[in-house]
């Protein structure tokens, strides 16, 4: 059962989150903040060591629903261009999923953080590193079982797929056009299905 320090605590992260996505480090106040919570400044630092800490674990909060978000692609069962099609399909649509969030955690959290906070920068690169990876797990698998064929090894590839997604991401957010999204995904998926699948 949790405690109400707990309870108070989640109810803290769950609200500003996405202010701290969409605005960053920086561009966050203690006045967005507490207006976000109806809290007082005394009862954010009561829960929360400094503003640093309440990021990351904002920032922890995105990254752990953007990872079960695709886990559950990735578990979904069947083979593996099975799986990297869910995956490709649930990027079609990421914007939609991040819409709530205020946008891509990694890239925006990412990006802000790189010269400023490097606690957050770090817990970005290592969201967008376990992301890779599970790829990548895909991958071999699928080259295991001689459903793909790669012309590197699995977790280059997995880099090189999920670097165009994420420029993708930023492209589309950057210019307000989803097409640039849309387009890339059905690129990967064309790319999947001519040149790597076996």
């Amino acid at each position: 059962m949790t405690t109400k320090a707990e309870r108070t605590s989640a109810y803290i992260i769950e609200k500003v989150a996405p202010i701290f996505n969409k605005q960053g480090y920086i561009g966050t106040s203690m006045s967005d903040l507490t207006e976000a919570t109806g809290l007082t400044k005394g009862a954010l630092y009561g829960n929360f060591e400094n503003k640093e800490s309440l990021a990351l674990a904002a920032f922890e909060y995105q990254s752990t629903k953007l990872l079960a978000a695709i886990d559950e692609q990735l578990n979904g069962g069947g083979n593996a261009l099975d799986t990297l099609f869910r995956l490709t399909n649930f990027y079609r649509h990421y914007d939609e999923f991040t819409a709530p969030l205020g946008g891509c955690p990694i890239l925006n959290v990412g990006v802000d953080a790189k010269y400023n906070n490097k606690l957050l920068e770090g817990a970005a690169r290592e969201t967008l590193h376990t992301i890779e990876g599970k790829i990548a797990l895909v991958l071999e698998k699928g080259v295991n079982t001689r459903e793909l064929k790669l012309p590197v090894p699995p977790l280059q590839f997995a880099k090189q797929l999920f670097t165009m997604i994420q420029g993708a991401i930023a492209m589309a957010t950057i210019s307000g056009d989803r097409k640039y999204l849309i387009n890339t995904i059905a690129y990967l998926e064309l790319l999947i299905k001519k040149e790597i699948r076996n």
